[in-house]
Formats: structure tokens, sequence, C-alpha cells
């Protein structure tokens, strides 16, 4: 009996110099003891920006770090053999590695076509800018640095169901096209279909088959045991539910597999697991948002409402709960990073609790610094901070957050909840408390089996609080804070 703990091992600005791959394989063995059960590294696959690039810039996918494409053999991560040691390393701290599979569009073409097309508003995908029109574009992909090896698949013009030649959106006139944008749950500019660079044309059998090519092949070669599924919204969801039931027949197994829809609206999201019959689950992005807007509002936010209209409360099987990421860090566009005195609250809501699989962000560990452009052009240096109590928490959910849970969500600025374990996790249980303003307590019970049992705060800030005949005890908390109780001598 373990908690299922993920662990995103990148962040956008990690520097090439820094090797992840290496870096992440010296980390294996810290990580495990902290009770992480699953890493989901970067995109392995040659970006078309070379090493200058996280990998989401999708060139060649057969191509991990081994050929001298795009001015670089190796990917701003590393190389192919590193990629595997690593995964190799991690295995041996059985700890399981989610590949990013980024699937939605390709860049960096060797050769233009001439090809007919259509353009389409930006911000309406279904209103025609043009008529029917003839242009050359970057769409026929041949690899000439890796030569065959692996696949001697052409992507062209057929594979594609949009190009973006002169930052205006257009559908590219063939075989697969005939009835415009591929299907979409999304409606946002009308059809999210098109994202970026060369749009993937799933109806195309000839790409799905690639694809499916390409999965067995990542699989057999990496050794990964699941996947993060970037872009959901932009692919049509009747793709990867057929790309993962492929995969799992040729291995006769199951794979760990959750996605990206990104978009703040509960219902979407559950009709995304309804039309995907649940063999994805999802990163709740609206409890995300209830997190970032808890920090920004301060002591006037509800407390009591930090889990409405959230994936976690309606399938928590099938979520998973994270503070921020890559994309929400400052330099991205979906920039929304949760504010650092709000933090230690957010990770334990989401390590501490039963519902959802927690995802932690590399900076909260390890911290981050890193320099961009604002929105001026002007250079800007950013830090995001490491959150000093998060091993801690890691640890706790590990050994002690097991058992049933009581919500004391009875204050608009101070709630907390009771774990009160279980027998196969000796001294399990818990109890948290976190504020959003002034120093405060509140009694809470953990059961009339716990009585007499003393419990502590984690970071020693209070007097052990012993329970009484019915297991109830008055827990405390700093001011604008949380504190995390556990049985004495219960943590290792």
């Amino acid at each position: 009996m373990m908690n299922k703990t993920i662990f995103q091992f990148f962040h956008w600005y990690f520097r090439k110099e820094d090797n992840l791959w290496n870096n992440c394989a010296d980390q294996s063995e810290y990580l495990s003891r902290l009770g992480v059960t699953d890493i989901w590294l970067p995109p392995a696959y040659k970006s078309a920006i070379g090493a200058d690039e996280p990998g989401y810039a999708v060139y060649d996918l057969f191509d991990l770090g081994e050929f001298d494409q795009k001015n670089s053999v190796r990917t701003r991560h590393g190389t192919k053999d590193e990629y595997i040691n690593c995964i190799k390393r991690l295995a041996e701290k059985n700890i399981d590695v989610l590949a990013d599979i980024v699937l939605n569009h390709r860049m960096g073409a060797d050769e233009k076509e001439k090809i007919r097309v259509t353009k389409f508003k930006d911000e309406n995908r279904l209103e025609p800018q043009s008529g029917e029109m003839e242009i050359e574009a970057h769409t026929r992909f041949t690899f000439p640095g890796r030569q065959g090896k692996y696949s001697d698949y052409i992507w062209d013009a057929q594979s594609f169901t949009g190009v973006c030649e002169d930052g205006i959106p257009a559908i590219i006139h063939n075989e697969w096209t005939k009835d415009g944008w591929d299907e979409n749950l999304d409606e946002e500019q009308g059809n999210y279909d098109y994202l970026m660079g060369c749009d993937v044309e799933f109806r195309n059998p000839n790409v799905r088959e690639e694809l499916v090519k390409w999965g067995i092949w990542y699989i057999e070669t990496t050794g990964v045991k699941g996947f993060r599924l970037d872009g959901l919204k932009h692919i049509p969801q009747s793709f990867f539910p057929e790309w993962l039931d492929r995969i799992k027949k040729h291995f006769n197994r199951d794979f760990f597999t959750i996605g990206e829809f990104w978009k703040n609206d509960l219902a979407m999201l559950e009709k995304f697991i309804q039309l995907t019959d649940g063999r994805i689950q999802l990163f709740d992005v609206p409890f995300h948002f209830n997190l970032y807007g808890a920090s920004k509002e301060g002591r006037n936010y509800d407390l009591r409402q930090i889990l409405d209209n959230t994936l976690v409360t309606k399938v928590p099987q099938l979520t998973i709960t994270f503070v921020d990421n890559h994309d929400t860090q400052p330099g991205q566009s979906l920039e929304s990073l949760v504010e650092p005195w709000f933090k230690p609250h957010a990770y334990a809501l989401i390590l501490l609790r039963e519902g959802g699989i927690p995802c932690i962000f590399h900076p909260a560990l390890y911290s981050a610094t890193y320099k961009e452009k604002d929105e001026k052009g002007k250079e800007k240096e950013f830090t995001i901070p490491k959150i000093d109590i998060l091993d801690i928490m890691m640890k706790v959910r590990a050994q002690l957050a097991y058992g049933k849970q009581t919500d004391y969500f009875d204050d608009p600025n101070v709630i907390g909840w009771v774990r009160s374990g279980v027998e196969e996790k000796a001294n399990s249980g818990l109890a948290v408390l976190i504020t959003n303003k002034e120093e405060s307590s509140k009694k809470m019970s953990l059961g009339k089996e716990h009585a007499g049992k003393t419990m502590g705060d984690v970071e020693r800030k209070f007097d052990d609080v012993t329970l009484n005949n019915e297991g109830v005890g008055e827990f405390h908390v700093a001011a604008g804070y949380c504190s995390i109780w556990t049985f004495k001598g219960a943590l290792k």
C-alpha cells in the first residue's frame, strides 16, 4: 500500500548546460526517499530549434538525441543514451517514468511544397478570410540527418490539416480535410484544432499507423511505463483511446496515462472523460485556478470554497491535482503562478488529502532562477523559490496520509481535515490546519481509537497535543500558514 505521487522533473527554462537527464538520474535516490512513485520527464525528441527549446516544437519523434539535426545531436536535455540511462536509474529506485507525448504538430520542415489552402480568421477558425488559393508552405519532413533509420515515413501536406505561414491559420486542401478542421471538443476560436506549426491530420490512416508504430518503438527503446499527453483540446478525442488500445494490445498491459486539457471548465473536462471512457486521467485545471485565486485574494478568499467546481470533487479517481507547472510559470503565455505565501497551503491540499493523484512541480522542491524577456522585450530575471516544508509533506504523504478523511471546512479563513490512519501503515493518520489570516486553532477528532495519543506539529512551532477520550485535540496554525500534525515518532 503506497500513495502515488508524480514529480514533474523540469520547468520551461531548465538550461541545457544543466543536462536534465543526468541531473534527474542523480536525484533518483533522494526522490525515492521522499515517496515519489512516478516522474514526468519533458519531451525527449528533437525540437525544430535543436537544443535551444524544451522539445514542444516537435521536429522528429524518432530522434531522441542521436542524430545531427537542427544544429545539434543532443536535445536540450541531453543525448539518447543519457535519457535511457536516466530511466534505468529511476527504475532501480522503483520510480516509473511518464513520457511527454506531443503529437499535435510538427515544426521545422525540411522542404517546401506548393499546396492549396483557405485562410481563416484567427479569432474564428470557422470564418474564412480568403478563397481557395495556392501557396508555398513548409510542410515536407524528410529527416535527412536520420536517413530513414527506424522509419522511412515522409510527412507532407497529406499528413497535415493546417499551416500558418504568415501568422494566419490556413486549412490545407487534401484528401482528408474535405469536411474542414478536424472534429474537436473545444470550441474556443470557433474550432481549436489548429494550435501551431503544421497541424497533424489524424483522419489520415497512414498518420495513425505511423504514430502507433512510433509509440511501440518508443516504449521498446526507452522502457517508459506511462504517458503525459500534451494538448488534448487540439486533438480529436477519438484518437488517443484508439492509440492507447493498440499500444496496450501490443504489450499486453496497461500504461498509466495522464493528459493536459487546459480548460478552466469542469463540465468540459467531465465531457472529455466520458467521451474517452475514462482511459485518460486529467489535470485539475479548475483546482489550479482556485489555488491561484486564493493566493491572490489573501484573507478575502473564503477557504471553504477552495474545492468548489473542481475535478477532484467529481471524479477523484481520474484526477491529477497540481499547484503549478511549466505553462503557468512567469514568462509563459498561461502564467498563473500561485503566490509563494500560499504554496504550503496549496501543496497540503493536493498531497495530504485522499482525492486525486498529486503532481509536484520541480521548482517547488529545488527552486528556479532564470531570465526571460517581458512583454516589452526587456530581459528580466525571475525566481521561483523552493518550499521549505515540501520535503516533509512528501514524506508525510508517503508514510502517514491514509485512512478516513473528515473535513472541518467551517470557517471562511481557517479550514482543516484529519486522516484517521489504517492498520497496514503503523502510526498513520494526520491532522492539517490552514489559514489565510492570523494565528488560529481548531478542535478536530481523529476518532476514539486514537484517544490519549500525542500528536506533534512536524515543524515544531507549537506544543504537542494529547487527544482526549473522544480522540479530539485542539490544533494550532501560525498566521497565514499551514500546520501538519502527526502521531509522535511516526514520521521517519
